[in-house]
């Protein structure tokens, strides 16, 4: 097991951020990671020619788990290697998709149904029993008719009463001089916990979808689109999960069946018909979508159809009370969370004043919410938020306010389209060798200085 430094956020601006996360713009129809969204994951280094370095000093938040080991991020790539794939250089949200399989299949376990009661037992799957950390564990205690609480690869979960962490753990991850992530800053972790005043009451569902005694899973994760440097990892940490389920014997003393889907982005109408198939072929849950604005385009036909979703990367305020017939479950912390982190470290950093970049969505608006409100009660200050159309032809024009308001640091809340802003920073002369630039689990990932150096 690696050894990681722990710390935890200052209570006062987490509660803030999480003051921020309710007030804060959210259209209702954005793009989300991611976190996670994740994960409990991370973005290890990898052999990468060196390149320039721009994007050196970067740092910027992802989910990940405590007790996240080399071992079972080796374990993962070696089975996505043996379905045929590339071997894994991001694990983002790798390890809540795992959890999302193992906690659904013991909730099914544990109701005696894959029909949409189950949903009923998926918070307490997570908390207040007999502590298990795999899926054999939780399911012997089940058999003996006890009650597991499932404390996962991605963390120990224990669900709100409506389907969302109240604590997380998130990795602050920087860049190198390779424009890759360290090594040394996946084991950089910082704990987070939701006060009391978040609690909300456990709530049940009154779909009444039967089923047919063998649990058949879904997913509907970015294989395409804005969010596909997810994909990979994401559909691994799952189908790892159901390989794992099934050697154990699976659920209800079946076998789990697996349907893929692509969810693309809200630039597409991908997610709807794949939610349509899946639908069709009478899933009983269905693992995403890894974008809180995709999950707002669907969860209403879903939810309708008395089916569970479960996302590994949601982090939008505005599903946290969405309704849902508390049918949608998610195990990557809400963005109250990942703002204070973000925030927290801008301070400690001794940056006196701020730029806030991000995307004009739900995810984009709801993070630079709270990392405002709490950078503003912390005596920093935010020069400027600026809400930028990711699909635009160019940032030019933003980056321009940046430098003409010359803050210590900037906050980059993005999707991929952020290589291309920070390649316009750096001609500007205020990249991250320059400037302290910070991102988010949108962003933050091999991925970014992979497209970088590729001009993309």
């Amino acid at each position: 097991m690696q050894k990681t430094r722990a710390r935890r956020v200052g209570a006062l601006l987490l509660g803030l951020a999480l003051v921020g996360a309710a007030c804060g713009g959210d259209d209702g129809d954005g793009d989300s990671t991611p976190a996670s969204e994740a994960p409990a994951t991370e973005a290890p280094a990898t052999e990468a020619p060196a390149a320039g370095g721009e994007l050196e000093g970067m740092k910027g938040t992802t989910p990940k788990g405590a007790e996240v080991s080399e071992e079972w991020l080796q374990m993962v790539s070696d089975f996505w290697v043996s379905k045929g794939n590339a071997a894994l250089e991001d694990f983002n949200y790798a390890g809540e998709a795992y959890d999302a399989a193992i906690v659904i299949a013991l909730a099914v376990e544990k109701a005696g149904t894959d029909g949409a009661k189950h949903a009923d037992e998926i918070v307490g799957i997570t908390k207040d029993g007999e502590k298990c950390t795999t899926f054999v564990a939780c399911l012997d205690i089940i058999k003996a008719g006890g009650d597991p609480d499932y404390d996962g690869i991605s963390g120990p979960h224990e669900f709100n009463g409506n389907g969302e962490p109240l604590q997380g753990s998130y990795a602050m991850l920087e860049f190198g001089a390779d424009n890759r992530i360290t090594a040394e800053s996946n084991d950089n972790l910082i704990d987070a916990q939701a006060p009391e005043s978040a609690i909300v009451a456990l709530g049940t569902t009154t779909a009444t979808r039967e089923g047919d005694g063998q649990l058949t899973i879904g997913s509907l994760l970015p294989e395409t689109g804005n969010l596909a440097f997810l994909g990979a990892p994401e559909y691994a940490g799952l189908e790892y999960a159901i390989s794992e389920i099934n050697a154990a014997g699976g659920v209800l003393g079946k076998e789990v069946l697996y349907v893929q889907g692509d969810s693309g982005d809200t630039s597409t109408d991908i997610a709807s018909t794949t939610a349509d198939r899946l639908i069709s072929e009478n899933v009983d849950a269905i693992v995403g979508a890894a974008s809180s604005g995709v999950t707002l385009t669907v969860i209403d036909k879903i939810t309708a159809a008395g089916i569970t979703m479960f996302s590994p990367a949601n982090t939008s305020p505005a599903l946290s009370d969405y309704a849902d017939n508390n049918l949608y479950f998610r195990n990557a912390p809400a963005d109250g969370l990942q703002g204070a982190v973000v925030a927290n470290q801008i301070v400690e950093d001794g940056n006196a004043s701020v730029y806030i970049l991000n995307l004009d969505d739900a995810y984009g608006n709801g993070i630079a919410a709270v990392v405002k409100s709490v950078l503003e009660a912390a005596g920093v200050e935010v020069k400027g938020v600026k809400a930028y159309d990711p699909a635009a032809a160019s940032f030019d024009a933003e980056v321009a306010e940046v430098v003409a308001a010359d803050p210590d640091g900037v906050v980059l809340i993005s999707f991929d389209e952020g290589s291309r802003i920070l390649r316009t920073a750096v001609e500007s002369g205020i990249g991250p060798k320059v400037k302290n630039w910070y991102g988010t689990d949108g962003n933050m990932g091999n991925a970014l200085g992979e497209n970088f150096d590729a001009g993309k």
